[in-house]
Order: C-alpha cells, then sequence, then structure tokens
C-alpha cells in the first residue's frame, strides 16, 4: 500500500545535531544531494593510495638535499631516530597500516554506524582522517616515524574504515532503483582521491620547500584542514530517508528476480551464511590479482619494453644507462597514472551496468574476461605490441574497481538494505588479506624469476598465469552464492523497529513528499564543488600520460 503521507519526527527523539532521527529527510528534497556528500568525504580519504609521493622527500627529511644514511639502521630503530633519515621501505608500511586498519574498524564498528548514521559516522571519520595528518605533520616537524605510524596509519585507518563505508546503505536505501549505480558514484572517490591529493601535495610541497624543509608536514597539516572542510561539508549534506521510502512513482520489478530479497538479514547471522563467505572469497581473490598489477605496475612496464618505451628497441632494461632508465620510468608513472583513470572509471562503469545485468553475472564478466586478459598478457608482451598491453591492463583495472564499487549492491541483493554497511564493512577483511597475499605473490615470484637468471622482459609470465589461476577461484567461488535461507530472514516488526523514529513509521510506503530528485540550483552546486577537483585530477593525469604515446 502506498501513501503520501509526510512522517514527522515523534515528540522527544529529535536527538542531537549529529544523530540518525535528526537527519530523515523531508517532503521536497532531492536525493542527488547525497551522492556529492559521499564523494566529499571518499575523494579526501582516498588520498591514502596517493601517500607514496611524500616516500622519497621524507627519505631526506634531515639532509634536504641529501639523506642521512644509518646503514646499521633497523625497523624499530628507525621509529625513535632522531639522527638519521628514514628509508623508503620503513615509510613504506603505512599502506600496511591503511587497510590493516581501514578492514578491521569497518567490520568492528560497522554495525555502530549503521546504529547512530551516516553524518555521525562522517564526523567521526573526518576528525580521525584530518587529526591523524596533523600527528603524522608533528612526527614529521620532531622525527619521530612512531608518531606517522601512529597519526596516519592507525587514527588515520581508523578514519578510512569509517569514511569508506559511511554513505553505503544510505546511498542504496535512496536509489533503490539504481543501486550499483548510487555505490559506483561514491566508491569511484575512493579510487579518485590520490588522483587529485598526490599532485595537489607535490605542489604544496614544493611551495613550502627551502633550505631546511622538504616542506611535509607543512603539507600535511594544509591537506588536513582543506580535508577537514571538505569531509564536514559530506558528513552534514547526509540525509537518510523515511522508512519504508521509495521513489516517486518507482515500484520493484514484478519479474521474478531470485538473487534479489525483499528481506532483511541480520548483521549477527550474515557471517554465518554461505553466500556471506563465497562473496568474500571473490572479493578477495578479484583484489588479490588487481592489488598485483597496481603494486607492479610501473616495474613490470619499464622491464617488459625497456628501450623500446623511448625508441631504442634493441636495448633490454639492463643495458640502458641511468639516464635512460629516467627516461623510461617517467613514461611509467605515466602507465600509472592511466591504469588510475580505468580504476576509477570502472567503478561507476561497472557499478552502473551490474543494475541492468546483475551482480552475479557482472562478476562473472570481472572473472572469465580477467582470466583471458591475464593469460594473454605475456603474448602481447613479447609481441611488441606496447598498445595491446596497456589495454589489457585497463580493462583489468577497471574491473578491479568495477568489483569494489559492485559488491555493496551485491550485498544489498542477497541481505537485504537494512545492515548492509556493517555487512560491508565486515566483508572488506577481505580487502585487508587481499593486501598482503597479492604483493606477496608478486614480489616473491619475480625475485625467484630474477635469482634463476630469468631475463627482465620474462619476469612477470608466470606471475599473470598464477594471478589468472587466483580469478579461476574466484569464478567458483561467485557460481555457489545462492539466496539465503528463509530462517536468517528478520520479522518485519524487528526491521521497522531499527527504523529512524519518525511518526510515519508505520504508514506503509511511498515517497513521503519526497520525489525522484534531478538537477536544480542546489544539487548542481553541491556537484561543482566535487566536480571540479576530479575534472582538474583527471586533466592533469590524461597530461602525464600522453607520455606513453609519444
Amino acid at each position: 500500500m502506498s501513501t503520501t503521507a509526510v512522517p514527522t519526527a515523534l515528540p522527544g527523539r529529535s536527538g542531537g545535531l549529529l544523530d540518525r532521527d535528526r537527519i530523515v529527510a523531508g517532503p521536497g528534497f532531492n536525493r542527488w544531494l547525497v551522492p556529492p556528500a559521499a564523494l566529499a568525504i571518499h575523494l579526501c580519504i582516498g588520498m591514502a593510495y596517493g601517500f607514496s609521493v611524500f616516500w622519497l622527500p621524507l627519505s631526506r627529511a634531515l639532509g634536504v638535499q641529501q639523506p642521512v644514511e644509518c646503514p646499521d639502521l633497523t625497523l624499530f630503530g628507525s621509529l625513535f631516530t632522531t639522527s638519521c633519515d628514514w628509508r623508503v621501505a620503513d615509510l613504506g608500511w603505512m599502506y600496511t597500516l591503511f587497510f590493516v586498519f581501514l578492514g578491521s574498524s569497518a567490520a568492528i564498528w560497522g554495525g555502530w554506524l549503521e546504529r547512530v548514521g551516516p553524518r555521525k559516522a562522517g564526523v567521526v571519520a573526518a576528525c580521525c582522517w584530518c587529526g591523524g595528518m596533523l600527528i603524522s605533520a608533528l612526527g614529521v616537524y620532531v622525527h619521530q616515524l612512531w608518531l606517522m605510524w601512529l597519526g596516519s596509519g592507525v587514527i588515520g585507518g581508523i578514519g578510512l574504515g569509517l569514511g569508506y563505508i559511511s554513505p553505503v546503505s544510505t546511498l542504496i536505501k535512496w536509489f533503490p532503483d539504481r543501486r550499483g549505480m548510487a555505490t559506483g558514484m561514491a566508491i569511484m572517490g575512493f579510487g579518485g582521491g590520490a588522483m587529485i591529493g598526490a599532485p595537489l601535495a607535490d605542489i604544496l610541497m614544493t611551495y613550502f620547500r627551502d633550505q631546511a624543509s622538504v616542506g611535509v608536514w607543512q603539507t600535511f597539516v594544509t591537506l588536513a584542514v582543506i580535508y577537514f572542510v571538505f569531509m564536514l561539508g559530506g558528513a552534514f549534506g547526509y540525509r537518510v530517508p523515511p522508512a519504508n521510502w521509495r521513489p516517486d512513482g518507482w515500484t520493484p520489478p514484478t519479474r521474478s528476480r531470485a538473487m534479489i530479497t525483499e528481506h532483511q538479514v541480520n548483521l549477527r547471522d550474515a557471517h554465518k551464511t554461505r553466500s556471506f563467505w563465497m562473496i568474500w572469497l571473490l572479493l578477495c581473490l578479484n583484489v588479490s590479482a588487481g592489488i598485483g598489477v597496481i603494486g607492479m605496475a610501473s616495474p613490470m612496464l619499464q622491464e617488459v619494453f625497456g628501450g623500446q618505451l623511448i625508441g631504442l628497441p634493441d636495448l633490454g632494461f639492463g643495458q640502458l644507462d641511468l639516464d635512460q632508465k629516467r627516461a623510461i620510468a617517467a613514461i611509467a608513472a605515466g602507465f600509472t597514472g592511466l591504469l588510475s583513470l580505468f580504476n576509477i572509471g570502472g567503478r561507476f562503469f561497472w557499478a552502473s551496468v551490474s543494475d541492468h545485468f546483475g551482480r552475479k553475472r557482472t562478476y562473472y564478466v570481472f572473472f572469465l574476461l580477467g582470466i583471458a586478459l591475464y593469460a594473454l598478457a605475456p603474448t602481447a608482451a613479447h609481441s611488441g605490441s606496447k598498445a595491446l598491453f596497456v589495454l589489457i591492463f585497463a580493462v583489468i583495472l577497471s574491473m578491479y574497481g568495477g568489483g569494489f564499487a559492485t559488491v555493496p549492491a551485491y550485498l544489498a541483493d542477497i541481505f537485504g538494505t537494512q545492515f548492509v554497511g556493517a555487512i560491508h564493512g565486515r566483508l572488506l577483511t577481505a580487502w585487508s588479506t587481499a593486501g598482503i597475499i597479492g604483493p606477496v605473490i608478486v614480489n616473491y615470484i619475480r625475485e625467484y624469476e630474477k635469482a634463476a637468471g630469468v631475463p627482465a622482459d620474462r619476469f612477470y609470465d608466470v606471475t599473470l598465469y598464477v594471478l589468472a589461476g587466483l580469478l579461476v577461484l574466484g569464478l567458483i567461488a561467485n557460481s555457489l552464492v545462492r539466496p539465503v535461507a528463509e530462517r536468517w530472514y528478520m520479522r518485519q516488526e524487528d526491521v521497522l523497529a531499527l527504523q529512524p523514529r519518525t511518526a510515519g513509521t508505520t504508514l506503509g510506503t511511498g515517497s513521503f513528499g519526497i520525489g525522484r530528485g534531478g538537477l536544480d540550483a542546489k544539487s548542481a552546486l553541491a556537484w561543482l564543488l566535487v566536480g571540479g577537483p576530479i575534472a582538474w585530477g583527471v586533466w592533469v593525469t590524461i597530461a602525464k600520460a600522453s607520455v606513453l604515446f609519444r
């Protein structure tokens, strides 16, 4: 039964400024204001992917012009030294901390997020991510690496987890007609954060650099302020729909859709089902393969094509001099930038495709096409076809990003929308696991091949075939995903008790005076505020990637 009654807050339940009950949308609200709010947060925390821009400057934080090297320095010693510059390897542990704490915090506090709503979670994420950057700035200033690990790695990592999942269930509830597209728009921002943040950080470090400083701590402070403003704007832009809200004039399709449930599964029960673990496994395997490619993209292009990248096809990588290696390193950086664009675009494209094609079928495409492309890549490399090689990995990275963006909608289809954010949080432990599996496979196989005397242009052949094998396992896992059994469904009255507390909660379903929304003045401004930085990042990335085809 549909109704147009307007829900109003129950007496005494309006809550504080950040509470979920306070942000229930009223009549006339435009749902298209929510995606840019989510993007504002994801574009900021996505800078986690771009932190490597700081490693080389920080490796000479004391020496400024040349690193102050201490050959006997251990990893433990590097945490507390004030007289030796840090090694890039010591700084690189930040990545591990980022994604371990992203997955663990999302899993631990996902249920809390569902109870308090996205606004409070977004504010906490802003405080953690930006506060962590300020602690890191202090760590650079006093030259204490443990402060950087604690600040950005641990506290910032918690902000990553909360910020990443904060919009998921909200967007799915606002766009029941386009679940994949909605989550794709937000998660696209996480992939694009480094595309904006890394060149911006480079500009800021250049501005702040002088004879006494490499300009990193000042850059951290500046970015923390900018990000805090954007993330707070995003958090306060969040609204949740009234209970049982549907877009004006929309009704669920009447045809049978076996893989999309109309019921809800409780957070405490989701992990007890086989389908949860099959989705966990397929995400882990898809991400393991993709992270492997991201981690080896730059050296792979350089070692596979060598002098061919600079018009010297007869010279292998080992035959190039230092200046020539620097030249091909710049080209490889363009390759990495191009892959980031496809990673970002794939998040929106594939998630939107899944709305029409179905989530399970979309993952079948990821795995079947991915297997073929990974297996074909060595042939493309040895044939000397640089364009085909680049195209193969561009498509692979689009599906890597697409896997991230499609999985929240997959979870909503299987487990319902009530706890999808928290269930997604627990699923992100697959990402943390993949962050270990992918790099370990790639790095150890490469070292083995190198030690065995394999030519540099063939270092990655076995690796690519192994990654294809991971996708075969993912294909099997996807085939085993099934609708959950009825015994896991929540009772309707229990679902109702969890809804935002409004007087219209029991009045059935309807639009409650909220239409489908569209591009009005307010939404246009919101999209301009997030679209401007994205456009600038795309322009910078394309400019760098253009060296590939000169």
